[in-house]
């Protein structure tokens, strides 16, 4: 595991604990993503992690820029928090 992506890690731990979703709301806000980029990276989330090729989600994962790794923790914030809710 990179540092960056330690660094992100802990950044998803602490947003979990945090129920406060402004911060994150403004790093995704400033990011250079479109929305058309944006669905097609979470369809694409979706349907690899849903396979049951782990070499094929790992590779399309590990060349992922740091924006678009923003924005699937993100996702995953969001996602847990709303499963927690339910």
């Amino acid at each position: 595991m990179t540092e960056e992506s330690q660094q992100l890690d802990n950044g998803v731990i602490a947003e979990l604990q945090n129920k406060d979703h402004s911060s994150l709301a403004q790093q995704l806000d400033g990011l250079t993503c479109d929305h058309s980029d944006i669905v097609e990276l979470l369809a694409q989330y979706q349907v690899l992690s849903e396979q049951d090729d782990d070499q094929k989600f790992d590779n399309w994962y590990d060349n992922l820029c740091e924006d678009q790794l923003r924005v699937l923790k993100s996702f995953e914030i969001y996602r847990a928090h709303y499963e927690g809710t339910n």
